[in-house]
């Protein structure tokens, strides 16, 4: 009878972390995910196209975002694993950005790359990733036209 008692205890308790599981799934969190808006970064006013809680850090430069998917930063380039400085520019962008909300100007002129990962400058709250990355040293500038940020201009 003690093992039937303790059978069903755990079986509800499992119900109802499914369900509330399934909940936090399809019911979208609008405190992760916006449309377009404005920031301020340092006295500038920033648009941005779309926003999202970061929930991994792939490299340097590809993020994934709630409510958007995998983001490529635009016109930087990070080591790749196994070169010199990965691990140093992925340590930083997890620093700034991993759980954190980040907010998105998506390149009009070519909003996606050949994998399907949007195109962007990324912020947070305080800071310009890609543009921090360059000044860091942690990234080189590149640049695929067509796009609606000019050369070196991030």
């Amino acid at each position: 009878m003690q093992k039937r008692k303790i059978s069903l205890i755990l079986l509800v308790i499992f119900i109802i972390t499914l369900g509330l599981t399934a909940i936090n799934v399809f019911l979208p969190d609008s405190s992760s995910e916006s449309a377009a808006g404005t920031i301020n970064i340092n006295n500038t006013t920033i648009h941005y196209d779309k926003s999202g809680k970061c929930l991994e850090v792939i490299d340097g430069n590809t993020i994934q975002v709630y409510g958007v998917g995998r983001v490529q930063l635009s016109q930087v380039k990070t080591p790749n694993q196994g070169e010199v400085g990965f691990k140093e520019a992925k340590d930083f962008v997890e620093k700034e950005c991993l759980g954190k909300t980040v907010y998105l100007d998506i390149d009009n002129q070519t909003p996606e790359d050949r994998y399907g990962r949007a195109l962007a400058i990324v912020y947070t709250d305080s800071i310009d990733i890609n543009k921090e990355l360059i000044n860091k040293n942690l990234a080189e500038i590149s640049y695929f036209p067509p796009s609606e940020f000019k050369k070196g201009e991030i």
